[in-house]
């Protein structure tokens, strides 16, 4: 992977703080004129650096408001067992996040729902009925302190 200098970072730096800026003002922001600029972006985009660009959407406005942390644990952790897990937990869409863990539990998952009523819903007959699914912990948020992406 090729590495990146310092105005490169600075292009990073804008675009997670604001992906819909313009071009023009990306230049004037890194010190560039705008064609350089562009350039970099294409290729950090072409190298990996720059995944997409999306819409990060106010799921409390929309009324999904209770989130909860699942720690869950599977009867199998061999690959086959982890790829079915994988798999099947990409369509549950009150999934936010999966994450495999290294320690006393194998994935960590943020679900978000309406309401408590919902999230057992979830919990019982989605999460609960996944691939090998052992075990599973709940830690329900009370205050999002700093979510910077939901």
């Amino acid at each position: 992977m090729p590495s990146i200098d310092r105005i490169d970072q600075s292009i990073l730096e804008v675009l997670e703080d604001n992906a819909r800026i313009t071009l023009t003002e990306m230049a004037n922001r890194v010190g560039l004129s705008k064609t350089p600029c562009q350039i970099r972006m294409r290729r950090l985009e072409k190298d990996g650096y720059i995944l997409g660009y999306r819409t990060l959407i106010n799921r409390n406005l929309l009324g999904e408001k209770h989130i909860a942390f699942v720690e869950v644990t599977l009867s199998d952790t061999r690959s086959s067992a982890l790829k079915a897990f994988n798999q099947a937990v990409r369509a549950i869409t009150e999934v936010e996040q999966c994450h495999m863990i290294a320690g006393n539990f194998d994935y960590l998952l943020k679900i978000r729902t309406e309401d408590m009523d919902n999230y057992r819903t979830v919990l019982g007959e989605k999460v609960s009925t996944l691939p090998h699914v052992k075990q599973t912990s709940t830690f329900v948020v009370m205050e999002s302190v700093r979510d910077d992406r939901s």
